[in-house]
């Protein structure tokens, strides 16, 4: 059976978009053709090497590229990790199927960090949250969803109950189809910057 071809896609192809190709050639080399870029390119985040390392998997080796350098490869799947490139998101030629899960931005909430250990926890928290989805993958992407059958989990933090904002939010996309609503258990991503 051919692989699928993912595309993991964000801003600036620094932190997130990164963490996810990482997992997917991981975990799923053996269904997944991970590939990731932004909408910008931003560098490769030196915290989202590290906290990846301490997971096992070397990213040190990636770097951060424009979404126009694929544009002659036919996903199956581009998958935006952030709100911004969701909404910036380029025409793919083919049959790509598009395709938004956010998480949270771990540069931006480190900002406020005091300390190192601080800001790093906010990034291992996301990675392992992207680990979480990838793990899920490619049957998350393929068959009928249900409301729960794609969910992050936070093992060391309890997920907050959404305000009516949120909630909104969420009721307006579930005419979005099975996937979204799958997608409706996921918290919506703090921090979105424009800047990864």
């Amino acid at each position: 059976m051919s692989k699928l071809r993912v595309l993991f896609l964000c801003t600036g192809n620094a932190c997130r978009s990164q963490m996810a190709e990482g997992w997917a050639r991981h975990l799923k080399r053996h269904a997944i053709e991970a590939y990731s870029a932004g909408i910008e390119t931003h560098g490769l985040n030196p915290r989202a090497v590290q906290v990846m390392a301490e997971a096992g998997v070397d990213i040190s080796g990636h770097r951060s590229k424009q979404v126009g350098e694929f544009k002659d490869i036919a996903f199956d799947y581009v998958v935006t990790v952030c709100g911004h490139a969701h909404e910036n998101c380029p025409f793919f030629a083919g049959n790509a199927k598009k395709i938004h899960v956010g998480f949270d931005d771990p540069p931006t909430l480190a900002r406020d960090a005091k300390t190192e250990e601080e800001a790093l926890a906010h990034y291992r928290r996301v990675r392992d949250e992207i680990r979480t989805f990838v793990e899920q993958l490619p049957a998350a992407l393929q068959q009928p969803a249900t409301p729960h059958s794609v969910k992050r989990q936070r093992s060391h933090e309890q997920i907050p109950q959404p305000s009516r904002r949120v909630a909104g939010r969420r009721k307006r996309r579930q005419g979005d189809g099975a996937l979204a609503q799958a997608l409706d258990g996921l918290p919506l991503e703090k921090g979105d910057a424009r800047g990864i």
